[in-house]
């Protein structure tokens, strides 16, 4: 029986809290880094954050199944995915990949006629932008 075909765990069973602690541990050590003005450890606590298999489970769990626009489809027009799928893009998201072009959507403007547009990323995109966004959000504050 070939075992390297079969993922080490399973999504329903990851346990989340653990790693919402592991990745506000990381973002606590780059908050406090960069209130210090260590910029060398910020930015390697930064790539350690981005690389991190935790932050990359809870990007894709926040784009795929706790974000309001869920199940909206982006110009790939992939709408939900399994939980194998979700796990696939835990492995695949990764800093300096193409990125897909943007699905535009003509949204109107509250109180008026007119209309304006609405870039929607794809599954992939807004999973990397919610990576980055972990990472970056500690040094902002």
């Amino acid at each position: 029986m070939n075992t390297a075909l079969k993922p080490m765990y399973e999504w329903k069973n990851i346990d989340w809290r653990k790693l919402e602690r592991n990745v506000f541990k990381l973002q606590k050590r780059i908050y406090q880094a960069s209130s210090r003005g260590d910029v060398k450890l910020a930015h390697k606590l930064q790539k350690l954050l981005i690389s991190s298999r935790s932050a990359r489970a809870l990007s894709v769990r926040r784009v795929t199944q706790d974000n309001q626009g869920k199940k909206t489809a982006g110009v790939d027009g992939v709408k939900s995915l399994t939980p194998k799928q979700r796990l696939t893009l835990v492995n695949e998201i990764k800093l300096g990949s193409k990125v897909n072009p943007t699905r535009r959507v003509w949204i109107p403007k509250p109180g008026t006629v007119e209309k304006r547009p609405l870039g929607i990323p794809t599954m992939f995109d807004r999973a990397l932008q919610a990576l980055v966004k972990l990472t970056l959000e500690p040094e902002s504050i």
